[in-house]
């Protein structure tokens, strides 16, 4: 298990910190409704680097705050205190789903705290609310009407749970997940606020990104679309694409792919 430790932010919402071994700093970030459990399987070990995860609001251990403030710029905001109370920036940040989003945000709105970035698995390119993130959405929506387990039969029986049944079962697994996750309200508000946000950022502040950059995405998933990830890679400039094996071809061999893309990247720097 991982050291850990806590962050007080601004507005004094505790946030969990999780810790990997000695090494520089990799402010490593997870996805919606995911905690450092995330971040600790998809990091390599022994790269000579310390994998730094800030679990976000409502999050892992980390507490929820005001829901209102739900959002990619809160988390975002959360991150730059952090780095600038806790490390010497600028650091190597990075994320998955959004925690990529978080990451991106934060490059581009605060360059002096972003050394290098990696962005894994994006669910956002620049628009709020994608067609990719309405299953999540409507997973929200459907916790905050119904109870958990008539709103998990719903989602199953419903036109984006069949289509995930036949296109994209790991996304359909993960999103299964969320209607055990407690507190009910705290996941329908993250699920609903999130799913409808954005990144905040342009085209052209994307295009202007000039620091080193690795993208990895991967097939057989609706919710991070491949071609999200290859349309970033294309748009920041001298970026890194890695495509790596999908969940759905073994676990194992994901895991694997993963680390071996940021191990390159990160011993490369």
């Amino acid at each position: 298990m991982s050291p850990a430790r806590h962050f007080v932010t601004k507005d004094g919402t505790r946030l969990n910190v999780d810790i990997g071994h000695d090494g520089p700093p990799v402010v490593f970030l997870h996805g919606l409704c995911g905690d450092a459990g995330q971040t600790r399987e998809a990091f390599p070990s022994e790269c000579g680097f310390r994998r730094v995860t800030v679990e976000a609001r409502g999050h892992g251990a980390s507490e929820p705050g005001d829901l209102a403030k739900l959002s990619i710029a809160t988390f975002a905001s959360d991150i730059a205190d952090f780095i600038e109370q806790e490390l010497k920036a600028p650091v190597i940040v990075g994320g998955i789903s959004m925690g990529a989003a978080i990451s991106l945000r934060l490059a581009i709105k605060r360059p002096d705290l972003v050394q290098a970035l990696i962005v894994a698995r994006p669910a956002w390119l620049t628009a709020s609310a994608p067609e990719n993130m309405a299953p999540n959405a409507e997973v929200g929506r459907l916790l905050g009407t119904l109870a958990p387990e008539a709103a998990k039969q719903a989602f199953i029986e419903g036109q984006i749970g069949q289509r995930l049944a036949a296109d994209a079962p790991d996304n359909l697994t993960s999103l299964l997940g969320f209607f055990s996750r407690q507190p009910v309200e705290v996941t329908a508000a993250l699920l609903t606020a999130i799913s409808n946000d954005g990144p905040g950022v342009s085209e052209e502040e994307i295009a202007s990104l000039s620091i080193p950059t690795l993208v990895i995405g991967h097939e057989k998933d609706l919710i991070h679309p491949l071609a999200y990830a290859r349309s970033l890679a294309e748009r920041i400039a001298h970026a890194r694409f890695a495509e790596i094996a999908p969940k759905t071809s073994g676990r194992t061999q994901y895991v694997a792919d993963f680390h071996a893309a940021m191990h390159n990247f990160l011993t490369e720097l």
